[in-house]
């Protein structure tokens, strides 16, 4: 990305004053929570749809990961690492913990102790979607963490395993798919319809919430859904190649019930803490500031094939750009590693533009 010079960067992007810190973010320090927890759909799976069949939705192939250590595709939606890698870095962690599927007897000591944690998120999946066997429900996400949470337990006791829990981070992030899915059913779209549907839909939110809490969660990480009508996908569908209004509105109308709900909660549940990283702020202030952050390209994607690059996915036979930090978008719905990376360090290390009613580093240093 070179220099960028701070005294040009907009006010609305003051911390991106911290850009020294995502020119040279790294791991290596000493974690400074027990272990991270993620649930959510393709913007936070970091391989465990690998395991799943054939017709879910997949990215352990190139042209995905070509910036991944190795050029290894893992199954993250990315050229390289994903948000929650960069969230876990930030945190102390080498990256993301690893997909639950992948977990066995050898590789999971650490886990049942407590430790590290585990990443459950599932491409395709949804807040209140049937995937019909084809990805991981966030309903049996949590039951996933359930089993695993009763194995820590039968390891370490539950007064331990209740301390670590209640100091380790809980990161949600979807929503988008959802939308996406009831945007596409809309014969005629009207209010009344779309408040139901947020309603509806930040309920079924809310009793996620609870039961990781009744599980023992009680510091909560969530990433909000991003403006996807803006995404090249969404593009590709628009006659004039700009940003479908009415996905943005129905994400923002979901972003704004989720803070609602989660203060609520926060009056209800002894001991919860949380902060909504908004990715919606984050990538719209990047396609308001583009040139002075140094993208050329936010509309199309970098690998894919067709209008905006987004007719197609990234596979093996699609094209891709050269300079993938110069684009907004890696595929046709999902971020460069270097958004991912930048939109991490604004949710972290943020103002209350990016992240409220604290950022992430101050629920990760919050006692409970």
């Amino acid at each position: 990305m070179g220099f960028v010079n701070k005294r040009f960067l907009p006010r609305s992007l003051h911390l991106f004053l911290l850009f020294d810190l995502l020119l040279n973010t790294a791991g290596g320090e000493a974690a400074k929570v027990p272990a991270i927890y993620v649930f959510g759909d393709s913007t936070a799976d970091v391989g465990n749809n690998n395991y799943l069949p054939e017709n879910s939705p997949k990215a352990n192939f190139p042209h995905n990961g070509i910036d991944f250590p190795f050029s290894r595709p893992t199954g993250r939606f990315s050229n390289g690492y994903n948000a929650i890698d960069f969230f876990a870095i930030h945190m102390g962690f080498r990256r993301s913990p690893p997909p639950s599927l992948s977990l066995s007897n050898k590789t999971n000591h650490q886990i049942m102790r407590g430790l590290k944690g585990v990443n459950f998120a599932s491409g395709g999946s949804g807040i209140a979607l049937d995937s019909m066997g084809s990805t991981i429900t966030m309903t049996k996400q949590i039951q996933n963490f359930a089993m695993i949470k009763s194995n820590i337990t039968a390891r370490i006791g539950s007064k331990t395993a209740d301390h670590l829990l209640s100091k380790s981070i809980f990161l949600i992030s979807t929503g988008g798919n959802d939308i996406f899915a009831y945007y596409s059913q809309m014969n005629s779209p009207n209010n009344t319809g779309e408040e139901l549907f947020v309603t509806t839909l930040v309920s079924k939110y809310g009793d996620h919430v609870k039961e990781l809490y009744t599980l023992g969660a009680r510091k909560f990480g969530v990433v909000d859904v991003p403006p996807i009508g803006c995404c090249p996908y969404s593009r590709s569908f628009n006659a004039t190649g700009g940003c479908i209004d009415k996905m943005n509105e129905l994400a923002l109308g979901f972003n704004n019930a989720v803070r609602a709900l989660m203060r609520n909660l926060r009056l209800t549940l002894k001991g919860m803490k949380y902060s909504i990283g908004s990715s919606y702020e984050v990538v719209l202030s990047i396609m308001k500031n583009s040139e002075a952050l140094g993208y050329k390209e936010i509309k199309t994607a970098c690998c894919g094939a067709g209008k905006f690059n987004a007719r197609t996915g990234c596979t093996p036979n699609a094209t891709y750009c050269s300079v993938r930090h110069h684009y907004l978008f890696w595929d046709m719905l999902h971020p460069t590693h270097m958004t991912s990376k930048l939109a991490s360090l604004a949710i972290y290390h943020g103002s209350q533009n990016f992240a409220t009613p604290i950022n992430f580093k101050q629920l990760v240093e919050d006692e409970v």
